[in-house]
This record gives C-alpha cells, structure tokens and sequence, in this order.
C-alpha cells in the first residue's frame, strides 16, 4: 500500500457500521477475482475506493470503485507506483480516488493468515476508516455469493502495536480468535435507473428450465474440499499445542532447577556461617537461568479462526443440501408413484 496516498484522521475516530457498495463494484470485483484464479494466480487482490459518509457517531463507508493490483509475478510493475498512477488518473475524470481499504478473494472462507492480518494493520493504522472485502470464489461458483468485509478490533491493533505475541499479552487483552477480526454488514445499492433495467431483463429474459440447475444434489465433492482444508488445519493446530506444551514443560523444568539451586546455594550460605567464613557472593539468578522466550500465539489464534470459519461454511452448506434434499423428495414419491401407475 503505498503510505504517501494514505491519510490519517486527526479527529475521534468513527465507529464504521456499514459498508455500502455499488453494484457495479460488485461486479468488478468477482469478473477481477475470477480472472486472476483463472490465470493462475492462488488469489487475487485490489484496492478499493469511495468514502466516508459522517453520520456522528457513526460512520457509513461507500465503496465506489476498484482496480486489481499488477500480479505476483510480474516485476515490472512497482506496486506503489501503480496505485498512485491510477488514483491520479481516475480523480482526472472525477471518480473517487480516496482509498478506502483492499480486497481479496479466497476459497471456502479460508482467507485468515499474517500476511492479511499484517496488510490489514498496515492499512488502518494509516486509513481508520479501512475495510478488507472478502470474496469467496469457491462458495460463488456453486451459486452462493459470499462477500463479507472485516477490520481488526481495537486489541488486535494494540497487540500489532506493541509486536508482542505472546501467551500473557493474548490473556491480559482477553483476545480470541473470536476478537481478532470484526464483521462489518455489507448494503449493496444500485441506482433506480439500473432497478429499472434489471427488472426490464428479468422481463426480456426468461428462465430456461433446462439449463437450471437449481436444485443440483452433487454435494459430496465441495464437502470433501472443505472437510480436507479443516483436517489439515486442525493437524497444524495440533503442532502449535505440542510446541505450546513443550514450552510449559520447560518452563516448569526451570523454576525447578532454580529453586534447587537457591536451596543449594542456602545450605552452602548456612555451612560456611557455621565456620565462620564469608557467604557466598550473590549472583544474578537470571544469567544462570535465562527466560525460555514464548512462542507465538498468533498462528494458533489464525488456526482456531480458519477452523470455526469452515465449519460454519460446512453447517451452512450442509443446511442448504438437507432443504433441497426434502424439496425432492415429494418429487421423489411422485415420479415412482406414475412409473408404478404406469
């Protein structure tokens, strides 16, 4: 993100409620999305643009436009370089150029890891105001649109802040993976002309029953993806336990160890009183016994997000498939109770 198209806010900062988007910018969005995944690239991100309705103490964030960054493997392009390129030339033809927060795209809700985490702090803490949109292409493809917009809560800020990761910080500011990251509610508003034109095509257009697939029961497949990504997630939770247990072992081999050695050094202290020598000279505990560092526990808190993520993903999939499953079945009944007529 380039800092010198960043702005800071000097006043109170507003709590953004919503986000309010174009339907065209929707638009944008998946066709940029789609065609980054469709050329090879893991995942595909942009900037967003609009501004910020002031309606205190609240605030209302509209997006009005977007373009895709250059892509990961091209290195020609600097990417600073090109965002200041193309907000100077879209304020030239009057198209908000303010920035106003990122996007990406994602499969199956699996979207958390340090970079985003790192790229989202990176943006607030220079645009208050900043969202990070979600686009879930996977979900998309099988006839769910999925955009959902997030910000980092105010504990997660501090503790991006302060660089500290470890199990304290996390306790002292009661962070979860449930506190990591805010939703924001999303409004996606057109203008009444294009109202106007969408009903006129549903009219022009009618729907063709046999290329509908509206009640598709092929299931098992986006089942298996999802159930695979929360396995391998939960595997790399489990080694973070391990290395977590580890570490309290230590510790608690530690403070073992030095309450021998001070009882040690008391006993020398009382034999050497006893003849009247001199004690023994005090020495820095802490440089025979140098503090085990902590491991991190913001890639367990990422794990434990990216897993409850996906079973809401797989709850609600699941949900959908067992309605359209009780639809059919009526339908089930009927066609074997004519071919039995028959």
């Amino acid at each position: 993100m380039s800092d010198r198209g960043s702005r800071r806010n000097t006043e109170n900062e507003n709590r953004i409620e919503s986000v309010q988007i174009d339907g065209l910018v929707v638009m944008k969005l998946i066709k940029q999305c789609h065609e980054a995944e469709s050329s090879g690239n893991a995942f595909a991100q942009g900037a967003l643009l609009g501004l910020v309705a002031e309606t205190r103490p609240d605030a209302r964030l509209e997006i009005t436009h977007c373009f895709p960054f250059p892509g990961l493997n091209d290195e020609t392009i600097d990417d600073e370089d090109f965002q200041l390129t193309m907000m100077r030339r879209l304020r030239q033809v009057n198209v908000d150029h303010q920035h106003v927060g990122w996007y990406q795209s994602a499969q199956f809700a699996n979207f958390l890891s340090p970079t985003l985490l790192d790229t989202q702090f990176a943006y607030q803490t220079s645009i208050e105001e900043s969202v990070c949109l979600i686009f879930d292409t996977a979900k998309t493809s099988q006839g769910f649109i999925s955009l959902k917009a997030f910000r980092l809560t105010a504990e997660a800020i501090k503790m991006y802040k302060d660089g500290d990761f470890s199990p304290d910080v996390v306790k002292d500011l009661k962070l979860s993976f449930e506190s990591l990251m805010e939703e924001v509610p999303i409004i996606i508003k057109n203008s009444h002309l294009m109202n106007a034109l969408l009903l006129e095509l549903k009219e022009q257009l009618p729907l063709d029953i046999e290329s509908a697939q509206f009640l598709d029961l092929g299931t098992s497949g986006t089942l298996e993806t999802q159930l695979r990504v929360m396995m391998d997630n939960v595997d790399e939770l489990n080694q973070e336990s391990i290395k977590f247990n580890k570490h309290q072992n230590l510790v608690l081999k530690q403070y073992q160890d030095k309450t021998r050695w001070i009882q040690k050094r008391q006993l020398e202290n009382q034999a050497r009183a006893s003849r009247g020598e001199d004690p023994l000279p005090e020495e820095d505990i802490s440089k025979a016994f140098k503090p085990i560092p902590p491991p991190s526990r913001l890639n367990p808190l990422i794990l434990s997000g990216t897993i409850a993520n996906t079973a809401d993903e797989v709850s609600e999939f699941c949900s959908q498939s067992l309605g359209k499953l009780f639809i059919t079945e009526p339908l089930q009944n009927a066609k074997m109770s004519a071919s039995n007529a028959q």
